[in-house]
């Protein structure tokens, strides 16, 4: 296996990686590696990336295969590229809540994959949080309490529709008003690592199956005050040119709205997943 120059930049999760042009030529060695670096940080950066879309593209495939996104359609002659984006005259941001990608589908995503094309001149990083960590710090009656429970997810949850409206408006999918809702344990096993994961949070998670939402709000507010502590998170500052890889299997982001005024773009792919057991 190729040896990558792998610097953590917390004790929780995240690691920059330096000396791989992820445009060019990846060897099957240097991309297990960079597998491998995504399985032990949860969360991986690069710098100073040349990525046009149909490098991009192609880059992705080498670690998964790229889905479409539900509600913001792709680029122009690349569908599964969407912009991500805050223009200056806009006030709310693409995500900007803590969440996991599309918890809401049948199978969400294995991860995703995010390139800087503009940045604000200071502002707009993202923090990142260890869902492993989350779910090892419970007591072992939570533990006990959640092992047996799914947690309701929905496209439809009020904070997280209103971060997309932007988008919406200006590249809207085929079908940008339908609803999604999936039922997901509330702990998932990874199915690479074997660790178990908190998989709920404040973007789509709205109640427990079988209980009404006025019954799961007390443990939820809980969980997702729990899972998003410090000591379990990472901050990353993004330049032109850099990527982000993170598992949404085990770990949740949310990008900082932070700068009113100024433009931030970038593209996204979304790798498939598997069904959270």
């Amino acid at each position: 296996m190729a040896t990558l120059d792998v610097r953590p930049i917390s004790g929780a999760l995240g690691a920059e990686i330096h000396g791989v042009a992820l445009g060019g030529d990846l060897d099957a060695a240097t991309v297990a590696a960079v597998r491998q670096a995504l399985l032990d940080h949860l969360v991986i950066f690069f710098h100073d990336q040349e990525l046009p879309p149909e490098r991009f593209l192609a880059m992705a495939k080498l670690f998964g295969e790229p889905i479409e996104y539900p509600f913001v359609r792709g680029i122009d002659g690349f569908p599964h590229i969407i912009k991500v984006a805050k223009l200056e005259h806009e006030t709310v941001n693409f995500g900007g809540i803590w969440h996991s990608d599309t918890t809401y589908l049948e199978v969400p995503p294995m991860g995703t994959m995010l390139v800087a094309r503009d940045v604000p001149p200071k502002g707009g990083d993202t923090l990142f949080a260890n869902q492993y960590l989350a779910y090892e710090t419970l007591s072992d009656g939570m533990k006990r309490l959640l092992g047996g429970l799914k947690g309701v997810s929905s496209s439809a949850k009020a904070a997280t529709t209103r971060t997309r409206e932007d988008r919406k408006r200006t590249d809207p999918a085929s079908r940008p008003h339908e609803d999604f809702t999936a039922e997901h344990p509330v702990v998932r096993t990874h199915p690479e690592t074997g660790r178990k994961a908190l998989y709920v949070n404040v973007g789509h998670t709205v109640r427990f199956a079988g209980m009404t939402e006025a019954e799961s709000a007390p443990i939820l507010d809980y969980l997702f005050a729990h899972q998003t502590k410090p000591e379990f998170t990472c901050r990353f500052s993004w330049r032109v040119g850099s990527l982000a890889f993170w598992d949404n299997r085990c770990a949740q982001h949310n990008p900082i709205n932070d700068y009113h005024g100024h433009r931030r773009v970038m593209h996204r792919i979304t790798l498939a997943g598997d069904p959270p057991r």
